[in-house]
């Protein structure tokens, strides 16, 4: 396939285009910065808010795989450009080009659109991509994890460290990147089937206490770390002095608390993936070990 993708230089976006390659297809990708030039990927200088460079971006493709978005905004106007705005932008280039199947990449965050900014956001986007007109189908990954990512990075320094601090109790879902990787190009495949709303995760029923996943990243990095379950009110207030002190650039905003503060972020099964279409390949203790083994390599653990 020729594939149009969007997110190429960030965590998922770099691993779904070496899936991408390593499967034989061609790749069309968004860049704000010059990229290295590499085999089978045509880099599209632009971004989602210059719809001027969709156009080359979407030119002949089978398929458009959009990545971007947001996770993290200090308010709900960052939220509605990165995850709203860019995903109508992407739709009626869509439209405009001819490329009709519309692989969109969401989050579990979508299904309580109450709860955060994030998940309001995500929302939003979703109902745009279900009301396009496009052959669409939409993935809803839960936490993603694998070499690369930043946002768990923290979670294995914890481990290491010997003490990790953990929302509440609670359940939670994970997928490695790369089996994310592999859902989304089968979804992109001319003889999918459209109009899919996916939930994926490792196969591991009924997800992860957040106790079991913090006793996995001890394994992980071989340590045998004390668990401590933050209170909610603790992390609310660790929020807001994160916001104070850092402003646009805090990490833990009171947003992103309440949406660790939910109890219940594991996957519907009854919204999975056809098992012709997809199953999950990496276990999750093997896919922990082999990214805390690429982030000592890389000096980041």
């Amino acid at each position: 396939m020729k594939l149009a993708i969007t997110g190429g230089t960030g965590f998922v976006g770099s691993h779904l285009i070496d899936v991408a390659l390593a499967a034989g297809h061609q790749v069309r990708a968004l860049t704000r910065r010059p990229q290295p030039d590499r085999d089978g990927v045509a880099w599209i200088d632009g971004s989602l808010d210059n719809p001027a460079s969709l156009d080359p971006l979407i030119d002949s493709t089978d398929a458009i795989i959009h990545v971007a978005g947001v996770i993290n905004a200090p308010d709900a106007s960052g939220f509605e450009k990165g995850n709203v705005a860019g995903t109508l932008a992407m739709l009626a280039a869509a439209t405009a080009g001819g490329t009709r199947r519309f692989v969109h990449v969401s989050s579990l965050a979508a299904r309580e659109p109450k709860l955060s900014l994030y998940g309001a956001s995500k929302a939003h986007a979703e109902e745009l991509v279900t009301g396009s007109g496009l052959d669409w189908s939409i993935a809803r990954p839960p936490a993603v994890y694998g070499p690369g990512d930043r946002e768990t990075l923290e979670l294995f320094k914890m481990a290491k460290l010997g003490l990790i601090l953990m929302p509440p109790k609670g359940r939670l879902s994970l997928i490695h990147v790369d089996d994310l990787a592999r859902l989304l190009l089968a979804l992109a495949a001319v003889d999918a089937p459209s109009h899919l709303r996916i939930e994926c995760d490792d196969g591991r029923a009924n997800g992860w206490t957040h106790r079991e996943f913090a006793a996995a990243l001890g394994q992980a990095v071989g340590s045998s770390p004390r668990i401590v379950s933050t209170p909610g009110p603790l992390l609310r207030f660790a929020a807001r002095a994160d916001t104070l002190l850092r402003g646009r650039k805090a990490k833990l905003t009171p947003d992103r608390a309440a949406y660790f503060l939910h109890r219940d972020w594991v996957v519907d099964s009854k919204l999975g993936a056809p098992p012709h279409l997809w199953q999950p390949q990496i276990d999750t203790p093997a896919g922990l070990k082999r990214t805390a083994e690429w982030y000592r390599a890389q000096g980041w653990l």
